[in-house]
């Protein structure tokens, strides 16, 4: 398909793209390279969006898995994500000089979890088995912990005493991808104690109440986002729940333009909340080698959450060059 004159509406969700918490964890891994210099170890990808591991590997950064991985005493960032207790451990038999980029939103999850089990509660965990931060809370908090993604799964699930029952949740899960869960425990544990909706993560909630509104007025979604991740992957699935043709999309490279066939007028763009809106801007950029675009931006939420960084770093100015990475372009 080549360049017509055809015009082609792009409507931008807002907000989209980075949150508190990623701003921060990468924020941590390049104040730290300026402080202590590469190499500087990070235990998992610090977010789940492959062109910010590339870029941070660039600078000095190297990934690995298990700390055992890492050179003893060595300078050691942990993901947004968070980590078990057995992973601290470890980190600190190899005496590792550690920076935990753990986001706010998730340690909160592990005190409720740790609150919650020191009273002698089962916990239910709503989430993923396998992904990172459930795997992580589930190594944070002692005690008995199941953990559920489905209201079916319920009716399953084997407790000590029925009256002291409490549920978490994984972070990137929001208030509509729960609720059905929770009605489904609180109907069967009518005592069951847990947080409020107030402290599901604010950004997966954000970024979901967008995308329904955007559906309602375009004829196909574009998500910008990994597809490890998991509140990207709920953006896309969103849309396809509008019956919308909707496709998640690593950068610009991934788009097909065989997708703008047919009646398709108006595209849908966002970004979960590991996408730098660079990858945005370059996606309407390759847009713009097909159709004539406009582009308007959705009211919605203005996000103006800003995480404390951790003392050691909160002094290290972050390089111009650096920030420039995930700076917005104008397409």
């Amino acid at each position: 398909m080549t360049a017509t004159t055809e015009e082609l509406k792009v409507v931008l969700a807002q907000p989209r793209g980075f949150c508190a918490g990623v701003e921060r964890a990468i924020d941590i891994v390049e104040r730290a390279l300026e402080k202590f210099g590469a190499p500087v170890y990070v235990r998992h990808e610090i977010v789940h969006n492959k062109f910010v591991v590339e870029t941070l590997r660039e600078r000095g950064a190297i990934f690995v898995e298990e700390v055992d991985e890492i050179p003893e005493g060595a300078v050691t960032v942990f993901s947004a994500h968070g980590v078990a207790k057995k992973v601290e451990n470890g980190a600190l038999e190899r005496q590792l000089d550690v920076i935990d980029a753990t986001c706010p939103l998730v340690t909160k999850v592990h005190k409720e979890g740790r609150r919650y089990s020191e009273k002698g509660y089962d916990i239910v965990l709503i989430g993923h088995i396998g992904h990172p931060e459930v795997e992580g809370t589930l190594g944070q908090i002692p005690g008995t912990v199941h953990v559920i993604s489905e209201p079916e799964e319920v009716g399953d699930l084997n407790v000590a005493d029925p009256d002291r029952v409490a549920f978490v949740t994984q972070t990137t899960l929001s208030v509509n991808d729960t609720k059905d869960v929770i009605a489904a425990l609180k109907k069967r544990f009518t005592n069951i104690v847990g947080p409020d909706t107030r402290d599901i993560c604010y950004a997966t909630q954000n970024r979901q109440t967008a995308v329904i509104a955007m559906a309602k007025q375009v004829d196909l979604l574009l998500v910008v986002g990994a597809h490890n991740s998991s509140n990207s992957n709920r953006l896309r699935e969103i849309g396809q729940n509008f019956g919308i043709p909707s496709y998640l999309i690593e950068d610009a490279s991934m788009f097909d333009p065989a997708w703008l066939t047919g009646d398709v007028k108006t595209v849908g763009v966002t970004a979960g909340a590991s996408a730098p809106e660079k990858l945005v801007q370059e996606t309407i950029a390759r847009l713009r080698n097909y159709r004539t675009v406009t582009v308007e931006t959705l009211d919605g939420v203005e996000e103006n959450v800003h995480f404390k960084l951790p003392r050691e770093l909160a002094d290290v100015p972050r390089k111009e060059d650096a920030m420039k990475a995930w700076a917005v372009t104008t397409a």
